[in-house]
């Protein structure tokens, strides 16, 4: 119980400092539909991680392999898979009436991947579940709220911004979660596949992460606030 619980409450955290933001209550209905589809899209995940694999190119160096895995066998199929469901669910939805509404939406997408992943790394661990369970409460469970953040952050400008830019901003919807995501991905597994080189190597790549994270967060809470002022000021609508 107490593994199953380390593993389930860091994404219901971040799902209620994100809903307190919200300065007009979204109905729990698509709260619900967001996070079960978040559930759903390990699935679409999974369907297409087999099917890039069997594309998968001969590749020698470390490198190489990190670079593959961190960005074709996760950020791609995984931001893709969030990026489908939450046009499937939200884009439409007479709800999505806010811009911070999209960033909320895309959390709760977002947090419902990150329950179940993290539900089955700490409860797959057959040695350290606990030890498992805060090093992703830490950093895996944020890192999906802050590759979200622009996802939501741009579909919102896709909605609620006609013009030139709607398209633009489509695509930074999903360009930037994945660039994001298989950065983040890309630099943990090359310090895991490298990791008994040298301590200096360690220390600068452990540095390198840390800015990294640092940066992502102060983006994603700018953006936050930004779209929050944008909704203070005047509806979309």
């Amino acid at each position: 119980m107490t593994l199953l619980l380390s593993s389930i409450s860091p994404a219901l955290f971040i799902m209620y400092l994100i809903y307190r933001h919200d300065l007009k209550k979204e109905p729990l209905q698509m709260l619900v539909k967001a996070f079960f589809g978040g559930v759903l899209s390990i699935a679409i995940t999974l369907v297409l991680t087999q099917i890039i694999v069997t594309f998968a190119p001969s590749m020698a160096s470390a490198g190489e392999k990190s670079f593959f895995n961190a960005f074709f066998m996760a950020a791609i199929p995984e931001e893709f898979a969030k990026w489908l469901i939450f046009y499937w669910i939200i884009q439409r939805a007479k709800d999505f009436d806010q811009y911070f509404d999209g960033i909320l939406y895309a959390i709760f997408i977002s947090m419902g991947f990150a329950l179940l992943e993290n539900v089955m790394y700490v409860m797959g661990s057959e040695t350290n579940g606990l030890g498992v369970a805060v090093q992703r409460a830490i950093f895996a469970v944020p890192g999906h709220m802050l590759f979200a953040v622009p996802m939501g952050y741009y579909l919102s400008l896709s909605k609620f911004e006609s013009g030139r830019d709607t398209n633009y901003h489509r695509m930074l919807s999903l360009l930037v979660p994945v660039l994001l995501h298989g950065t983040y991905d890309f630099i943990l597994m090359y310090a895991s596949a490298n990791g008994a080189v040298n301590v200096g190597f360690i220390v600068s790549i452990l540095i390198v992460f840390i800015v990294f994270n640092i940066w992502m967060w102060r983006q994603g809470l700018s953006r936050i606030k930004r779209h929050r002022d944008k909704d203070l000021g005047a509806s979309p609508n």
